[in-house]
């Protein structure tokens, strides 16, 4: 007589809580800025640090060729795609152990401020992609004086209408 692994009832009425409660967190989180895997293969590890003038980004992409990188800025979304390839023919027979990721990458970063996209630069040195972008230079709020005349009153809105009534 064969085995029959023991299911408690959670497991067999709901089955797809656990999938549907992670979908619902990846949607979430993943609108909020935080990594999705539903974009891409993988995801490199990001640092964003705001300065005075600007907004630095530091991603960590080793082995890939920067030419092969796509950098976009829409609004205040940063985001930088592309794909690290196997430097040669991969047979999983061959390996003991295989950890690096290989595949392509897409990485969207909410920006915490409103930047200047056009005057954007990027460098890339021993495998960190640097992302450099000029805040936006807000209008200095400007002060305008309201000369009010003595002993008569203010006309506003409410006061106005009441006046149209009354008419």
């Amino acid at each position: 007589m064969p085995l029959t692994p023991w299911k408690s009832m959670w497991e067999t009425r709901f089955p797809s809580l656990r999938e549907e409660m992670d979908r619902v967190f990846e949607e979430f989180f993943g609108e909020a800025g935080f990594p999705s895997l539903r974009e891409a293969d993988w995801l490199p590890a990001v640092d964003v640090l705001e300065r005075e003038q600007d907004i630095v980004i530091n991603m960590d992409i080793p082995a890939i060729d920067p030419k092969e990188v796509a950098i976009t800025i829409l609004g205040d979304k940063l985001t930088v795609e592309g794909e690290r390839k196997r430097s040669e023919e991969f047979k999983e027979e061959d390996y003991y152990r295989a950890e690096r990721v290989h595949g392509s990458f897409m990485r969207s970063i909410q920006l915490p401020a409103e930047v200047v996209g056009e005057k954007a630069g990027a460098t890339y040195k021993e495998g960190v992609l640097t992302i450099t972008v000029p805040k936006s230079r807000k209008i200095a709020v400007k002060e305008i004086k309201v000369s009010v005349r003595q002993g008569e009153p203010v006309p506003t809105a409410g006061r106005a209408l009441k006046q149209r009534r009354k008419k």
